[in-house]
């Protein structure tokens, strides 16, 4: 699309706007010299973008029927058939729906970017097709990803595995009900504030949030730079091992990776945990919204630990507990900047842009009443705190996360891991259709406590199923240093390996 020059009453506008005050012969001259840049714009509109080649072929997919979908957990089903042979040789993939797929539509849980469809594979993509995966679709996640909840999805809420009626959790809920079913061998989710560990928790499942920038985001619709993360759902330790040594890794395009440091990951798997120091986080039990059965599950998960041959002790790390707090400016105030008044993207990182997806999501801007409540919420706080006082406070909690990232690594200077409840509650009921405002936004942010400060401190975390109870699943959260995914593994498949977690 050709860039056409303002016309005066535009121009007039904008200076407004700028609190700039500009006379008819002033619009008239800043016109006339606006014009070379207006055409240096459109030689940039007619040169073919560089964006990564498509390699393998697939069709557009199908919307799969109510019956096929009883969870509302798929989006689309098709089937993407990559190498003859490779690590994942056998293995189905199903994607978290802000993952580009060439040739298949996206969503992203959202009325207002339903219809979109990209032209390219995400890194983590092609490195899963490399490596001869089946990708067999996209799951449905929650609006735009913002909700640690199932019910903010434009098509409907989706169910929880265990129990109908429940949360699967948020955002990649669809891709933690698929895997728990057994519909698919593997999982991709997405976690800006625990959205792989939270919906990992609900539904029974392995959820991995790598160290950020151990993965690339590339080809993924971004939230906020510093909080973006993708990782794997699988449904055993070794699984989830063995799908983060297929997409883990620098791509070249990702701002987000600096120097990842990269590991055999399988080759943890089997070592036992003898000698392993576990600190038990104070701070992440007995929460205001903790469930008794929760925490109680928990640290019997860390005695066993113990009896594993572990060091299990409590720690104390007083910071934990203001890490949401310190999260809320980042993810808000640089969600509204980058996802939403930024098209997707935003501006001054040296990403691969996917302009297709930044020209349709900017339509949001004549549908904003379709918005889930959850998105009118942050788009409303963000903006409001961006026009009062700038971008003061996304710098202030940036600043104030290097002291919380330090007292994290003051524990496990001493520790190999940290652990606590992924999250402090088990699956609540999903909201009743037309359920007030409040509900809604409730049932969407109540157990991000525990997960949402790793996305800020970057410390890989791994959600791990440690219990039943009232028919539904308890997890249990493990902490590692950056880049130390390996100690996470080992721990994680010693445990999984003690007996079934169902029966504890």
């Amino acid at each position: 699309m050709a860039v056409s020059p303002p016309t005066p009453d535009q121009l007039k506008a904008i200076a407004d706007a700028m609190g700039l005050a500009l006379t008819e012969s002033d619009l008239t001259s800043f016109l006339a010299l606006m014009k070379p840049s207006i055409d240096g714009y459109n030689v940039v509109d007619a040169l073919p973008d560089n964006l990564p080649a498509v390699k393998y072929p697939r069709t557009p997919g199908v919307r799969p029927q109510p019956e096929e979908n009883t969870r509302n957990a798929w989006y689309v089903k098709t089937r993407v058939e990559g190498a003859p042979t490779g690590k994942l040789k056998g293995k189905t993939v199903v994607l978290k729906d802000n993952v580009m797929l060439a040739g298949v539509q996206m969503m992203n849980g959202a009325s207002t970017l339903e219809g979109y469809t990209p032209e390219i594979d995400a890194t983590i993509v092609t490195r899963i097709l490399d490596a001869a995966g089946t990708v067999v679709g996209k799951a449905h996640c929650e609006y735009f990803c913002l909700s640690g909840g199932s019910h903010t999805n434009a098509t409907g809420p989706v169910h929880n595995p265990y129990k109908m009626g429940y949360s699967a959790g948020g955002s990649s809920s669809g891709s933690a009900v698929l895997v728990a079913l057994r519909e698919v061998d593997m999982a991709i989710g997405g976690d800006q504030g625990g959205s792989i560990r939270m919906p990992a928790s609900f539904c029974g499942i392995y959820g991995m949030k790598p160290t950020h920038g151990l993965v690339p985001y590339t080809g993924i619709m971004p939230i906020e730079i510093y909080v973006d993360h993708t990782g794997p759902m699988t449904a055993t330790v070794r699984d989830n091992a063995l799908l983060l040594e297929v997409i883990a890794g620098a791509d070249g395009y990702d701002p987000r990776q600096y120097a990842p440091k990269v590991h055999s990951y399988t080759e943890a798997l089997g070592r036992g945990v003898d000698g392993l120091r576990i600190g038990l986080v104070k701070e992440g039990f007995g929460l205001p919204n903790s469930e008794r059965d929760v925490d109680a599950k928990v640290r019997k998960a860390g005695e066993l630990l113990g009896k594993l041959g572990a060091k299990v002790t409590e720690v104390s790390v007083p910071w934990h507990t203001l890490g949401g707090a310190l999260w809320l400016p980042i993810g808000v105030e640089g969600l509204t900047q980058t996802m939403m008044w930024g098209d997707g993207y935003g501006l001054s990182r040296p990403d691969l842009y996917v302009t297709s997806l930044m020209d349709f999501h900017r339509g949001w801007r004549q549908r904003a009443n379709e918005l889930s409540e959850t998105t009118k919420l942050f788009t409303l706080l963000g903006t409001y705190i961006h026009q009062q006082h700038g971008n003061r406070y996304y710098g202030k909690a940036m600043n104030l996360t290097r002291r919380l990232i330090a007292a994290y690594d003051t524990v496990l200077a001493q520790h190999d891991l940290l652990m606590m409840p992924t999250t402090p509650m088990k699956a609540p009921p999903l909201p009743k259709s037309g359920a007030p405002r409040e509900e809604v936004v409730q049932r969407a942010l109540e157990m991000i406590t525990n997960t949402a400060p790793f996305d800020i401190s970057h410390h890989p975390a791994m959600a791990i199923p440690c219990g039943m109870s009232d028919g539904l699943p308890v997890s249990m959260m493990l902490v590692g240093r950056h880049w130390d995914e390996p100690t996470i593994y080992r721990a994680a498949a010693a445990f999984e390996s003690a007996g079934d977690w169902k029966s504890m």
